[in-house]
């Protein structure tokens, strides 16, 4: 595999994501240590596990999780393009949650003092990782809210918006062919605390009312306005612009 140079990386252009100088991609090459393909469906981080590196998803999608001793899983957030995993472990501490991807995922990879001279060499990526961890601490936030007041329609209605909004400003043409949507109703009801039976019955019965289509791994919305009202979205659910390590 082609290891991709930060300079050139595909989604810096992007206008998801906030230009950097020159210094700092150069910066973020020197601490850059590899680049992986993980086929889907695995286990790229363990819980518990101790020596986890850092990672930028470069391409393809995974999630957060925490299990129960019998198995049972939350999935805490779905990671796409551009996302940062890793900071929420301390350092020489084990990793309280796990990652998994849904596809396959080519990753950079980082080594954790890469933490460090980030901060020390480069302030403004220090706060950028600052920023990266608290949006997704928000991200976390919005799925707690959903969890713990939202009805089983707000809840997915509230989780398409979301994910479609965050894939969509990842490509140029969301609007006329949808975006990928890797997930299965078993994910979206371990991520929403819900049944499988139950996640199925109100994803049949939202599209019943011509509200999105999931077909052939896309979802695409065909009422958005409706379902940001079943949702009771704070905001047009649209990812702000981000820094990118």
């Amino acid at each position: 595999m082609k290891v991709v140079p930060c300079a050139t990386c595909p989604l810096r252009p992007m206008p998801l994501f906030i230009a950097q100088t020159d210094a700092e991609n150069a910066l973020i090459e020197t601490l850059k240590r590899d680049q992986v393909v993980v086929l889907a469906d695995r286990t790229l981080i363990h819980e518990g596990q101790a020596d986890a590196p850092l990672y930028t998803v470069l391409s393809g999608w995974a999630f957060r999780f925490k299990t129960l001793s019998d198995g049972r899983r939350q999935i805490l957030n779905f990671l796409l393009p551009g996302d940062f995993i890793g900071v929420q472990q301390k350092m020489g501490d084990a990793a309280a949650h796990g990652v998994h991807t849904l596809t396959d995922t080519v990753l950079c990879v980082f080594q954790r003092d890469a933490l460090w001279e980030l901060h020390r060499s480069a302030p403004s990526l220090g706060f950028a990782v600052t920023w990266l961890t608290a949006h997704e601490e928000s991200v976390v936030d919005d799925t707690l809210l959903s969890v713990g007041r939202r009805n089983a329609e707000e809840r997915i209605a509230t989780l398409l918006i979301l994910l479609y909004k965050r894939a969509a400003a990842l490509l140029p043409d969301a609007d006329i062919n949808g975006v990928p949507f890797p997930l299965t109703q078993q994910h979206i009801a371990d991520g929403l605390g819900l049944s499988l039976v139950h996640t199925n019955k109100t994803l049949r019965k939202l599209e019943r009312r011509g509200l999105h289509r999931i077909e052939d791994g896309r979802l695409h919305l065909l009422d958005v306005n409706a379902l940001a009202r079943i949702a009771d979205l704070y905001g047009d659910g649209k990812p702000a612009p981000r820094p990118l390590i």
